[in-house]
């Protein structure tokens, strides 16, 4: 007699080894995040020689390996004899710090525009979805490069670029989850009680935007620091002699074919920052999800 095989234990059992498989990837995230945010506070610490040090009998060195008058430049040298590694760990450092200046300021500006539209009913609200309709429709991409090409290119503007660059996400995720809150019973009983709108938004509505906003914050990180490389690669953020990690491959790719350390280390750094924010981001959003967790 032939009997059939379970599907059952098999399901649980690929639902454990992809469970498994995740909780690596999400640990291993958390791992290079610690890193590259350690390398980037310690960045003087870990290297010993100064970003914006020029040495014209030093460059074009190949890391420590290709060449024997590589000693001490682990990365090697660019076209003006700077430390590659040096200069990739303070563009780390900047690029993180612009990209968490703009990813507040987003959520400052969108959490408190979805707020008054999520608590404000009428014309407010229908303004304020508009602006983010209208913001979901251009590309941002052009306006900054038109915003930066008239106005300059300080790191004032660059921040206050990078901050507008993703509030109508905020405003989107506070709106619709001041709708939902507003409806619950618990609500309409503080409103019944005597509480005041700003009392109502700061006790009972806030409190339950925290998760969201976290998860959002966490995934416009990544968005942000894709777009700072982008304008610094196009010349129009963070100037020279200043490092950050668009900016150097900006520089360096016209010595791609002779010297590609110049724009491997910086990418890689790109590459790496990118994709541990958006895993924990990913994780972040599994974590709050309440939905996916009953599954």
């Amino acid at each position: 007699m032939v009997t059939l095989a379970d599907p059952i234990p098999r399901r649980r059992r690929r639902k454990a080894r992809s469970a498994q498989g995740a909780d690596i990837i999400q640990k291993v995230a958390m791992a290079l995040a610690l890193l590259l945010v350690g390398a980037a506070i310690f960045a003087p610490l870990l290297t010993a020689y100064d970003p914006l040090q020029q040495s014209l009998l030093a460059r074009l060195r190949p890391p420590v390996g290709f060449d024997r008058y590589s000693a001490g430049h682990f990365a090697g040298t660019d076209e003006l004899g700077r430390d590659v590694l040096s200069r990739s760990l303070h563009g780390l450092r900047l690029t993180l710090a612009l990209a968490f200046a703009g990813a507040v300021i987003g959520l400052v500006i969108g959490g408190l525009l979805g707020l008054v539209a999520g608590l404000r009913r009428g014309w407010a609200e229908d303004g304020i979805m508009a602006l983010v309709d209208m913001q979901i429709a251009i590309p941002f991409t052009l306006v900054a490069l038109l915003v930066l090409a008239l106005m300059g290119s300080s790191l004032t503007v660059l921040v206050f670029v990078l901050g507008v660059a993703g509030w109508e996400q905020y405003a989107r995720i506070v709106r619709g989850e001041v709708r939902r809150i507003a409806a619950q019973p618990y609500l309409e009983a503080a409103r019944a009680a005597g509480a005041g709108p700003l009392y109502t938004a700061w006790r009972h509505v806030l409190p339950n935007l925290v998760s969201p906003l976290v998860v959002q914050f966490t995934l416009a990180l990544s968005n942000i620091v894709i777009l700072e490389s982008t304008l610094s690669f196009l010349g129009l953020g963070v100037q020279p002699p200043q490092p950050s990690l668009g900016s150097m491959v900006g520089l360096g790719r016209d010595y791609m074919p002779t010297a590609p350390w110049i724009v491997l280390t910086p990418a890689a750094l790109i590459v790496l920052l990118t994709f541990t924010v958006q895993i924990l981001g990913d994780w972040l959003r599994d974590r709050a999800d309440v939905r996916l967790n009953d599954r």
